[in-house]
């Protein structure tokens, strides 16, 4: 990341006519529920577990993707969401804004956990690179992957092979491949992409992961890890993303703005928009690096990191390896292992004399400083997602769905899908949206139709982390636009196509499932319908190449 004055000032300020717009729309919104405000004696229970506890956040999307700016526009959902809270009274919407956002998250020890790992891993990746370890990586790779094909199977399988945690696979995929994928001409919005949709999607079919942990707690009454594991099969909006990764992949070809990002990426532009601030990081490194300084951090951070969430959860007290990762804090488990890791790795290069004692010091503040805008981004995010709490969304959304429950059983897993897709995208939380829909689910379920609860649990998870892969204001998201240091904006717009065409074939695929009941014939007929989308779409695609061909050679 670049901290000079020209990359760092916002695309937003550039663009007046963005700017007046967005202005004119926040203004357009409130300006109905001041007078709702002023008027009610108590604004705050009238607007209580209403559609109105969804808005802020709808607000602060809308505002992002119109700007291309993520940092106003969160605030400014921020700032909305306090006003709402507090009944469009001053004091309370700073004691709102601040009280019970900002402060109140960053004074959680979950959060604070998890940017400390967020920190730590860019120090190491600052390290990494001043050692010349990443260059030194790069040249070995580049040996050995030869295609853009071969750079984008490698990060997938990476991204794969890292199912513990999301937050560490989009950190460490991305430091680890953004070498060959630059080399290789492959976009940075593509990378996050690739990094994205192998972290969350990965981790929730993954019986060994945090995610795992997280579903296995919100089923009560029920074996939670059991149904959890007899779920995966149904889970498609992740095994679909994967399947369309591969697809495209390996039929070359991309459609939506990722298509023009790819085009743009082979002329030499990684990344479009001329957003080239993260580049700092990657340049000075000594030019005798070795590949062991790029694989020893890694694998310590790997090592390190799962003996931390093992170590959090009672491994070393009796608990089997399932148990200990079903019952670990992940926040604790990261951050712990990552600072290890990183004195681990400082000892490293100081006994190689691969730097010296006061360059590794010079680092530290180096990657402190790179994260520092994935930090606020994360703050915005969490503090937005604390209002939402305060105004009762939750609490709106269960309603919602337990009066919608009756007699439409059969169709339920596709609405619970759409719900879950719909919440996880406003609030940005996939885990919070495991927490209000999974015991509706287990509570209309529960003793009557087992297999219809496996596949509406299923759809639960998989339309939440559909609805975080695509929102903006995701700390997934956030995360995977870190670790390929992509334009976050440039990251959200190219994904948002791919990710609502698998949600697409995983709605159709879940109104099948809940007729056929049985879990190969449902999934063989849901991978069929995406690969025969994605015939489609290239053919479309290339005809439309064909002709623009001809029209330009004309």
């Amino acid at each position: 990341m670049n901290s000079g004055n020209d990359t760092c000032k916002p695309r937003f300020f550039r663009d007046k006519k963005s700017y007046v717009l967005c202005l004119a729309l926040f203004i357009a919104v409130m300006c109905p529920m001041v007078v709702f405000g002023a008027e009610a004696e108590a604004p705050k229970p009238a607007l209580y577990a209403t559609f109105w506890s969804l808005v802020p956040p709808l607000v602060a999307i809308v505002l992002a993707l119109i700007s291309k700016e993520v940092y106003s526009s969160l605030a400014i959902g921020l700032i909305f969401g306090g006003m709402l809270a507090s009944g469009f009274n001053f004091e309370g919407t700073m004691k709102a804004v601040f009280e019970q956002g900002m402060v109140s998250v960053l004074s959680s020890s979950y959060n604070v956990g998890i940017l400390i790992f967020l920190v730590i891993l860019g120090m190491v990746v600052a390290l990494m690179n001043k050692t010349g370890g990443s260059d030194a990586f790069g040249k070995w790779a580049s040996k050995r992957i030869k295609t853009r094909v071969g750079a984008q199977l490698t990060s997938i399988l990476l991204g794969c092979l890292i199912f513990i945690d999301d937050y560490f696979n989009c950190l460490t995929v991305g430091s680890v491949m953004r070498p060959i994928t630059d080399k290789h001409q492959v976009s940075r919005a593509k990378l996050a992409y690739l990094i994205d949709a192998t972290a969350a999607p990965v981790c929730i079919i993954s019986p060994i992961s945090s995610w795992a942990a997280a579903v296995t707690g919100f089923v009560d009454g029920e074996d939670g890890f059991g149904l959890f594991v007899k779920a995966i099969p149904f889970n498609y909006y992740a095994l679909l993303t994967i399947v369309m990764m591969l697809v495209i992949t390996f039929w070359k070809f991309d459609f939506g703005p990722m298509k023009i990002h790819e085009e743009n990426a082979m002329k030499g532009d990684l990344f479009t928009t001329g957003e080239e601030k993260f580049e700092e990081l990657d340049r000075g490194g000594h030019k005798d690096g070795k590949l062991v300084d790029m694989l020893f951090p890694i694998i310590s951070l790997i090592v390190c990191c799962v003996v931390g969430m093992l170590y959090t959860g009672g491994i070393f007290s009796g608990a089997s390896v399932v148990e200990a990762f079903s019952n670990c804090d992940a926040s604790v488990g990261l951050s712990m292992g990552s600072s290890i890791a990183l004195i681990i790795t400082l000892i490293f290069y100081i006994s190689r004399r691969s730097l010296k004692f006061t360059e590794c010091m010079e680092c530290l503040p180096a990657g402190f400083k790179a994260m520092v805008p994935a930090i606020l981004i994360l703050t915005f995010a969490w503090s937005l997602k604390a209002i939402t709490d305060v105004l009762g969304a939750k609490q709106f959304v269960a309603a919602m769905m337990e009066h919608s429950a009756a007699g439409m059983q059969i169709l339920l897993p596709a609405i619970i899908f759409v719900v879950a897709v719909c919440l996880a995208f406003s609030t940005g939380t996939s885990w919070g949206t495991f927490g209000i829909l999974i015991p509706i689910v287990v509570a209309v379920f529960a003793g009557k139709d087992q297999q219809m609860m496996i596949i509406s649990i299923s759809s639960c998870m998989a339309g939440a982390v559909c609805g975080d892969h695509c929102s903006p204001i995701s700390d997934t998201t956030i995360m995977a636009s870190a670790g390929a240091q992509s334009n976050h904006i440039n990251h959200v717009n190219t994904q948002l196509p791919y990710a609502m065409l698998v949600a697409a074939v995983s709605f159709v695929s879940y109104i099948i499932a809940a007729f056929v009941r049985n879990v190969v014939i449902s999934l063989i007929i849901a991978v069929a319908l995406m690969v025969g989308v994605l015939f489609i779409i290239k053919k479309v695609t290339s005809k439309q190449d064909s002709k623009q061909g001809v029209a330009n050679a004309a």
